[in-house]
């Protein structure tokens, strides 16, 4: 059966004013004397019908709802300050309104604003009682960061070596941003009752480093845990490795895909070795992970920033007088230190030859084995010879791994 627009739109103001009505009256508290489903289902009709007779009727209808708002909040503001009913109110009239010109968005809408208006109490308890001040401080900057300075940034290269394009530097960095937030979070609201090996997996996406200095200390104190604390290292790693893969398909998806099978076999070999490790030996029960209070550290940030930036203008410059090895041999230094900014150079330099040469793809194959070198050394310094021997072995088998699958 065909039903004109008009009809499918009324139908959808009818449907959505009573979904919100529905949850507005679940939430009254008995006997209370607020807008409930009849109300809301009416204001949706009265905006749909307002609507479909011309903009001034619509305006007009507006203005009554306002007005019963007005009043309706002036003889309730001593017993309930709170204008959420008088905000979902006007809220109905307007998607009722908009049902006559687009349903689907109206009804997207009016499903969206009946879920908002049906988690009140746990949207309150998750911001006034879950929420730490720090992650709403973190959190705030990460939206600043993707909302406000992404979208301001230019898209061009700034310098002459055609090196340093802010959005596409920024853009990495929100990447690392958003991984580090969700990484935290998801340790923060589930604390480590998941168990070692998924705290440590999720920690990897903050700092990798920090895990395996931390597991490092843990188990130069108490060598019978070495195995274990080993495994969650390598766990951090991978995560580590994942957080890798997404800034490089951020920056280059082409080159991405040309390295997809060798970092794959990398991160299943990362992941068998873990897990024969956590067989050797179970898990002593007051053995954690130190937890980190923040998702990300604005220092971390901007480090991150000028490194890519300091090693984009390096591997322009060194790539204009010594070629691809110039920029191959830049990457890999500043692997040693910070991975994610020799991946962005890797798939930058890419970009500018306009193909993936073999050389690029063991470009991020060295840049690995710079990480592996670095982490290797830092876990002998931190956690002694055992769980430095047990590491580099580890470490050592997944760069092999991922170097001979280059080839396949």
């Amino acid at each position: 059966m065909y039903l004109e627009p008009q009809t499918i739109g009324f139908l959808t103001a009818l449907c959505v004013g009573f979904l919100i009505g529905i949850v507005r009256e679940r939430l009254h508290q008995p006997g209370a004397m607020m807008a409930g489903v009849r109300t809301h289902t009416v204001a949706a009709l009265m905006g749909a019908v307002a609507f479909s007779l011309g903009a001034p009727a619509f305006a007009i209808a507006l203005a009554m709802t306002g007005v019963l708002i007005a009043v309706g909040y002036f003889r309730s503001y001593s017993t309930d300050p709170g204008m959420t009913g008088e905000v979902s109110l006007a809220m109905t009239v307007l998607l009722g309104g908009l049902a006559i010109k687009s349903s689907q968005l109206s009804a997207a809408l009016g499903v969206a604003v009946a879920v908002l208006l049906f988690l009140k109490k746990p949207l309150r308890k998750f911001s006034q009682e879950l929420l730490t001040e720090k992650e709403l401080e973190d959190a705030l900057i990460l939206f600043a960061a993707a909302l406000i300075v992404l979208p301001l940034l230019p898209q061009e290269a700034i310098d002459p070596l055609g090196a340093l394009k802010p959005f596409q530097i920024w853009k990495v960095v929100v990447v690392i941003m958003c991984t580090g937030m969700i990484g935290h979070l998801a340790i923060r609201f589930n604390g480590f009752k998941w168990g070692l090996p998924i705290a440590g997996f999720l920690s990897g996406f903050i700092s990798s480093t920090a895990v395996i200095m931390d597991l490092g200390q843990k188990a130069k104190k108490d060598h019978s845990i070495t195995a274990i604390a080993c495994a969650s290292a390598l766990l951090s790693t991978l995560a580590s490795l994942i957080l890798f893969a997404i800034v490089l398909g951020a920056s280059s998806m082409n080159l991405l895909k040309a390295v997809a099978l060798p970092l794959l076999v990398g991160g299943l070999i990362l992941l068998t070795t873990a897990v024969l490790m956590f067989k050797q030996q179970t898990l002593p029960s007051d053995f954690t992970l130190s937890g980190s209070q923040d998702a990300f550290q604005l220092k971390h940030v901007f480090i991150i920033a000028f490194s890519i930036s300091s090693l984009s203008l390096a591997s322009a410059w060194t790539g204009s007088v010594f070629g691809q090895a110039g920029t191959l041999i830049s990457a890999v230094i500043i692997g040693f230190a910070e991975i994610h900014a020799a991946a962005f150079s890797m798939s930058q330099s890419t970009l500018v030859q306009g193909e993936i040469s073999p050389m690029a793809r063991w470009g991020v194959i060295a840049v690995l084995a710079s990480s592996v070198v670095a982490k290797s050394a830092l876990s002998f310094q931190s956690g002694g010879r055992r769980y430095g021997l047990r590491m580099t072995g580890a470490l050592a088998l997944f760069i092999a791994a991922t170097a001979i699958s280059l080839f396949i």
